[in-house]
């Protein structure tokens, strides 16, 4: 049984709500298991004795000072999915505001530091495909003019220019979350459902041979 033991001098009311998982992914070979709560993704190691993960890595740190609102508003019961890269060198988890979060993984070894060991932050709304079009266009216009893109094609920053220290927690749309997702399993290509985007109910979101597999309603049992 893989358990984290709680402190009981920092248990509360939403001691058991934060930390029941809502989602757990095997790693391609077998021998780690990615798994998601509220607060956390944590890695865990088969070959080890399950109290200690291998990582843990914090998601909504941010958010513990609102969680009387989350639980009043019930999104403290929305379940977010996790997944491997097909590596498993990185793991990949959703958020509010539409945002994702791709993190390093202690899989296979240290997580490397510098800009490999630190979080990417992006956000699956239309305002960041309009960005990368922008972008586009902002290159072919400078290749036409035979300027450098680097130099003279940037109209504005590419959508992934998100830091978490530039979230604004009291201005989050938490009606707008990334619950489901899936990595490619051999290339390095995601597929998110934002919920302003696609219809719901989804159960879970996946790459097959040709396409994207979508499961609509909710199971039991």
């Amino acid at each position: 049984m893989f358990e984290v033991e709680e402190d009981p001098v920092s248990k509360s009311f939403f001691s058991e709500i934060i930390s029941s998982v809502c989602d757990i992914r095997f790693s391609r070979d077998g021998r780690y298991i990615l798994s998601r709560d509220f607060l956390t993704l944590k890695i865990w190691d088969l070959a080890m004795d399950g109290k200690t993960p291998l990582q843990t890595i914090n998601i909504h740190d941010h958010l513990r000072h609102k969680l009387c609102d989350l639980y009043e508003s019930d999104c403290i019961f929305d379940k977010f999915e996790c997944t491997f890269s097909g590596d498993g060198r990185h793991a990949l988890t959703g958020s509010y505001n539409n945002n994702f979060m791709i993190y390093p993984t202690a899989v296979g070894g240290p997580v490397s530091g510098g800009a490999g060991g630190q979080e990417i932050l992006l956000q699956a709304d239309k305002s960041a495909f309009k960005a990368k079009k922008s972008l586009a266009v902002a290159k072919k216009a400078a290749a036409a003019r035979g300027a450098s893109p680097a130099r003279g094609g940037r109209a504005t920053p590419p959508p992934s220019a998100l830091t978490r220290s530039a979230i604004d927690v009291d201005s989050m749309d938490f009606n707008k979350k990334i619950l489901h997702l899936s990595w490619h399993p051999f290339e390095d290509t995601v597929a998110i459902a934002a919920t302003n985007n696609v219809p719901p109910p989804i159960s879970r979101l996946a790459f097959f041979d040709g396409g994207i597999f979508l499961v609509y309603g909710r199971f039991s049992g």
